[in-house]
Order: C-alpha cells, then sequence, then structure tokens
C-alpha cells in the first residue's frame, strides 16, 4: 500500500480527472479498503479540498468548487500548455499581464526539474499583427462580465462608446460595411444585444453579437463597452453566418476580395482619394481613379448593411452595381427621410440577399 502522502496526491488526481466516483471504486484504484478512501476524504478537506459525498446505491465522491482556490494537480502536458498560454497572454489585451507574470513564476518553481527545463527552453513572444496592437486594453471585470452572459445565454444592456476616425470631413466615419472594425464606428449610446461569442483579434477583444435594435450581427470593441445591470431576458441563441466564430470573425477582418465570402458584394465610386478610404476600410479592394475619387469593392452579410456601410464615408456615391445596392440606398433613404420628419417610413420590403 503506498505512503499516505502518496495516496493523498493520487487520490486527488483522480478525483480532478473525473466528476463523480463510486466509493468502491476509488477503493480499487487505489488498493485501499473503502473505510481508509473516508479517511483520506477527511484529511483532503482539512487541506481545503471541497469533496463532497454523493448519495445513490453505492455512494461516491465529488470534488466541488469551493470558496478558495486549493492546490491543483497537473500533469506533464498540463502543466507545459499553461506556462505557453501565461506566456501569450500579452497578447490579448485583457489587462492581465501582471497577474499572469506572476502565476507562470508561481507554477515555474513548483515544476519538476524536465518540465521546468522544457519550458524554458520554450519561451514564447506574442507578437501582433504589423500596424495593429491594442492602443486600450479591455477591463478584466467587463470581460468576465460579457462572458457570463454568454454562457447564461441573457440580453446584454451596455453603452457603447463611438470610436474616431482621424481625416473624416465631417463626421466621424468610414470602414467597411459590417465589418468587425466598422461596428466599433456604429452610433454610440445604449444598446441592447444577444452576446454569443468573445474573441480576440490583433490583441484587441471583441463582443460577437446579435443586435436587437438594428437586427444585424455586429462585433464590439470590448474596450469601448460599459456594461449595464441588470441584464435581459434569456434568449434562444441564433445561428452564426457560415456555423463557425472563428471562420465569421476572420472573414469580417481579412476579406481579400472585397467580399471575403459574404453574400452581398457590392461596387462604387466615392469622392475621397483612394489613401483615405484604403485606410479605413480593411476587408475591401480600394482603386484609385484620380486624386480625389476611387472604386471600392466591399462584402457584408445584408445589402442594407453594406449601404449603411458605404454611407459612413462623408463623400457623394456612385453605385456602378448591382441593382440591389441601388434597391438598398433607396430604402435607406426612406428611412431616413422618414426620421427626419418624425413620419413613418412605411412598409418597404428590405432588397433580396443574393
Amino acid at each position: 500500500m503506498p505512503k499516505t502522502s502518496a495516496r493523498l496526491l493520487t487520490l486527488l488526481s483522480l478525483l480532478q480527472a473525473r466528476r463523480d466516483w463510486p466509493g468502491q471504486a476509488l477503493a480499487e484504484r487505489l488498493e485501499v479498503s473503502p473505510r481508509t478512501v473516508r479517511r483520506d476524504v477527511d484529511r483532503l478537506r482539512e487541506l481545503g479540498y471541497p469533496v463532497a459525498a454523493t448519495k445513490g446505491p453505492d455512494g461516491g465522491y465529488r470534488l466541488d468548487a469551493g470558496t478558495e482556490l486549493p492546490p491543483l494537480l497537473f500533469d506533464d502536458d498540463q502543466a507545459v500548455a499553461l506556462a505557453v498560454a501565461l506566456q501569450t497572454v500579452t497578447s490579448t489585451g485583457a489587462g492581465i499581464q501582471e497577474a499572469a507574470a506572476r502565476a507562470l513564476n508561481t507554477v515555474r518553481q513548483v515544476m519538476p526539474a524536465r518540465l521546468r527545463h522544457r519550458v524554458d527552453a520554450l519561451r514564447v513572444t506574442a507578437v501582433g499583427r504589423a500596424g495593429t496592437g491594442p492602443d486600450t486594453e479591455a477591463d478584466s471585470r467587463v470581460l468576465m462580465t460579457l462572458g457570463a452572459a454568454v454562457q447564461a445565454r441573457e440580453v446584454l444592456r451596455f453603452d457603447y462608446a463611438r470610436g474616431s476616425v482621424p481625416g473624416a470631413q465631417s463626421a466621424p466615419g468610414a470602414l467597411g460595411a459590417q465589418g468587425a472594425v466598422g461596428a466599433d464606428l456604429d452610433a454610440a449610446g445604449a444598446r441592447r444585444a444577444e452576446p454569443h461569442h468573445l474573441v480576440t483579434w490583433g490583441g484587441r477583444w471583441y463582443l460577437v453579437a446579435w443586435d436587437l435594435d438594428r437586427d444585424d450581427w455586429r462585433t464590439f470593441r470590448v474596450d469601448r463597452i460599459t456594461p449595464r445591470t441588470p441584464r435581459g431576458p434569456r434568449f434562444t441563441p441564433r445561428e452564426l453566418p457560415g456555423g463557425e466564430v472563428a471562420a465569421f470573425v476572420a472573414d469580417r477582418f481579412q476579406g481579400s476580395d472585397g467580399s471575403g465570402g459574404r453574400p452581398c458584394t457590392g461596387e462604387v465610386i466615392l469622392d475621397l482619394p483612394a489613401s483615405v478610404v484604403s485606410t479605413y476600410t480593411r476587408d475591401g479592394v480600394v482603386e484609385e481613379l484620380g486624386p480625389d475619387r476611387c472604386r471600392l469593392v466591399l462584402g457584408a452579410w445584408s445589402w442594407p448593411g453594406l449601404a449603411a456601410g458605404l454611407g459612413r464615408f462623408d463623400a457623394d456615391i456612385q453605385v456602378i452595381g448591382p441593382t440591389e445596392l441601388k434597391d438598398a440606398f433607396a430604402l435607406l433613404a426612406r428611412r431616413y427621410a422618414a426620421a427626419a420628419t418624425d413620419g413613418p417610413a412605411g412598409t418597404v420590403a428590405p432588397p433580396p440577399s443574393r
């Protein structure tokens, strides 16, 4: 029979590996009697591990969450993975770099020499994409609030600060329609959204959510979100376009042909220099037509969304095509005109998606 200290560590490892353990199964794995297992469980409780007894025909044990974080056991692969993750935390923009450095130092000190050598040989430097990087960091408390709303599937109420675009001719403005960065420049103020995912890109955190007021998918920069309380009612998750959040976000940031695989792609001529438009369009194709004119090909998930995004440029717009984009501009013109006169916009069917 192994010594008590070694047996306790083995018992703790078993309890961490599986949610519920029958008492007899633990006794067989440890090669001791059920009575010895009960005594060992009591010792773990004295050390701060919240081991709960489970009811049932055979009875058993479960490692529950407690009020404090007791010492944890990791296998070799878990320890190395944890050390690497802590080294790369600087690229997340989550504002926890100092805590991560202290955690890495703590983990490294208690590692066996063989693992410490592996970690020391695997120094990781997190580097963002060229020209990007977090100018501000997300508050870790906000991240936890958003993460809780995502997990609970509860409508989120929050204030959203508008971003600024240097060099715009009047109002701040211009990014790809429905793009992840374009959403940064959406109207400021109170928002209601169904939060679906928290993601990182280019050293910044974003919330992927269904905007209830705009009836469309949006990506919001977390460092511009101020959550309100209480949260709203629970919701049934919608299906994200494309199905996978990684592909969805990458498409919104990386579109190389102006569409990024989006169902609605349009072409316009803007009375703005190509240098200005390209600065604020990360996922479109910009072609210079003269000192103050350019052609822009851009994609979005809906025609009204594409038209609204193009309208963020403070410039005259000539629609090259397709007809669906022209119809979307006409639809928005009716809505905006009605909003300006406080009159009803009437019932207008939205242009069909391609």
